[in-house]
């Protein structure tokens, strides 16, 4: 199967973008003028928290300010996530497109049902989570955007073909932000410029610090070098996997791996593994890196930050129903939420030992990163980096 591009896909992504528009659910109701007014609210806070974060955290670069902030709709949340994926993806649909080929036509024929099975799953998926999203910043966003139809009354920010951005931009997805400030029955101009100071800060540390968006990028890429496409080793390894998952009933689990399994955690090999848990940790440290600025620059511009994060950190641990918790489990939505905590803590623990200025001393290089048992242990990080 051909994209648009004229690339072979395992993925029919047009299906992935139609599948997942098609089950989106609506948000939530908001007349016309409310809406405009929460959207211009969320440029003005975008724009602030660039300033608040840098003076929070001493870092900055001017690169910020050529990197877009969108503020989008559930829609245009996943058209933006599909053109990401694209790009991260490449290499691994270019290996499988080359063992395709070599199948003969019964393989191409097998790859085009297959893409679309594939395209149809990842749109469930990206259903799922658009209504969960309420902002991220965008590392691998591709240097063209994607072409999307205008949203209704124009209210929402329709990236267009043909427009070169530098690497990188921030979403905020409205009708979420709006959703759960309601749920939480907070302040919804405080609300909102706290969320737009945790995303903010994502776009700092990739802006403020160079090689950090390389050094990601070539660790996703070994990870899905290391993806085997032999349909044999990858049913041997889903079979040890599902060896070591719970039995329910059984009031136990079987010897292996604890814990419940993600969708990940099944088709990893060895070294995928390694590549984990080093992308684990730094994926920790940036977004516990990014609630402690959040709440380290709220009490100075959000007067109820502390309301807020109370009542936040309730229903992020609390999911909202059974099938929500499950879906979060097998999605690995959980492990997500354990960076947040594990990488705040270990944020925290640095800057009580060595202040804000020693723990930057985190940006320095690679080498310098946390490793996964690190993150656990703030002051083995202090002993090694700074001595």
């Amino acid at each position: 199967m051909t994209s648009a591009s004229g690339g072979a896909e395992m993925v029919d992504w047009d299906l992935a973008v139609a599948t997942a528009t098609r089950l989106a659910r609506p948000g939530p109701r908001i007349g016309r003028e409310e809406a405009r007014a929460a959207v211009a609210e969320l440029r003005r806070h975008a724009a602030q928290a660039e300033r608040h974060v840098r003076e929070y955290t001493g870092m900055g670069s001017t690169a910020v300010a050529g990197t877009p902030v969108l503020v989008v709709d559930r829609p245009g949340w996943v058209r933006a996530n599909v053109a990401g994926f694209r790009t991260v993806v490449r290499p691994l649909t270019e290996k499988l497109a080359a063992r395709r080929q070599g199948g003969g036509r019964g393989a191409a024929v097998a790859g085009s049902a297959g893409a679309k099975a594939t395209g149809v799953e990842v749109g469930v998926v990206l259903a799922f989570l658009s209504a969960k999203v309420l902002g991220q910043y965008e590392t691998f966003a591709p240097a063209e955007l994607p072409s999307a139809p205008d949203s209704p009354e124009g209210l929402f920010d329709q990236p267009r073909r043909g427009l070169a951005v530098p690497p990188g931009r921030l979403l905020l997805v409205a009708p979420n932000i709006v959703q759960v400030e309601r749920e939480l029955d907070v302040d919804p101009h405080d609300f909102r410029l706290w969320v737009c100071l945790h995303e903010e800060t994502h776009r700092t540390q990739f802006t403020a610090v160079p090689w950090l968006r390389d050094h990601i990028q070539s660790e996703v890429q070994d990870f899905l070098a290391q993806t085997d496409v032999d349909p044999a080793a990858f049913l041997e390894r889903l079979r040890e996997a599902l060896g070591g998952l719970p039995l329910p009933g059984l009031g136990g689990r079987r010897e292996g791996r604890e814990g419940a399994a993600s969708v990940t955690d099944l088709v990893q090999t060895p070294a995928q593994r390694e590549i984990l848990a080093r992308l684990t940790a730094v994926m920790s440290l940036l977004e516990g890196h990014a609630d402690v600025v959040m709440d380290g620059v709220g009490p100075a511009v959000v007067p109820s930050v502390a309301e807020i994060r109370e009542k936040f950190q309730r229903r992020r641990d609390r999911g909202s129903g059974r099938l929500d918790l499950a879906l979060r489990r097998l999605l690995g939505m959980d492990a997500k939420l354990r960076q947040y905590q594990d990488g705040a803590v270990f944020v925290r623990g640095v800057v009580e030992r060595v202040g804000m200025e020693g723990f930057n001393r985190v940006w320095t290089s690679p080498n310098t990163l946390p490793t996964k048992e690190e993150v656990h242990d703030p002051a083995s990080w202090v002993s090694r980096v700074i001595g």
